[in-house]
């Protein structure tokens, strides 16, 4: 896990334009460059402007550019806090990068940023990242449709810093 860099760019848009990721993000076709350089420096922004952010994610050997994730945040009241999110390559899924990144977002979440709570903002029918959430300790917590994607439902998972603190102390 590390910081963007501009050559970044061109790998995430490949992610990004995968049929598996536009399909779980309901991300859409025509997505451009340009949307993905929009997405990339909009999560490198928040490290500055909210001291949260979403870090590039690497393989360990060669260094490899997978995807991302990390903490997120939008302004709109109907959001409900500091998220924890990933998006990583197909070609990795199920290898568990996205569990590490997440369980690494969580304590830098509640350890450093001092959140009492963290948020997971995910469709139903992604269920992969369901089942990250669940492993990272979360639980369903409500549903809602969000201003920025009103035409379907989000469930909000939920793990709050007690019942994370109580997962690590028996793990």
């Amino acid at each position: 896990m590390r910081p963007f860099r501009s050559e970044d760019l061109d790998p995430l848009y490949a992610i990004m334009s995968t049929e598996e990721v536009r399909s779980s993000l309901h991300l859409p076709d025509d997505l451009t460059r340009a949307a993905a350089w929009g997405a990339m420096t909009s999560l490198a922004g928040l490290w500055e402007l909210r001291g949260v952010g979403q870090w590039a994610l690497e393989e360990r050997s060669g260094g490899r550019f997978i995807g991302r994730a990390g903490l997120y945040w939008r302004p709109e009241p109907e959001w409900p806090g500091v998220e924890v999110g990933w998006m990583l390559d197909p070609s990795v899924w199920g290898q568990g990068y996205a569990t590490e990144a997440g369980a690494r977002s969580v304590r830098y979440g509640f350890e450093e940023v001092g959140e009492k709570a963290l948020f997971s903002v995910i469709l139903p029918e992604n269920v992969r990242s369901e089942s990250v959430a669940r492993r990272l300790g979360f639980a369903p917590w409500e549903e809602r449709v969000l201003p920025h994607f009103p035409s379907a439902a989000h469930m909000v998972w939920r793990l709050d810093r007690p019942t994370w603190e109580t997962g690590i102390s028996a793990g």
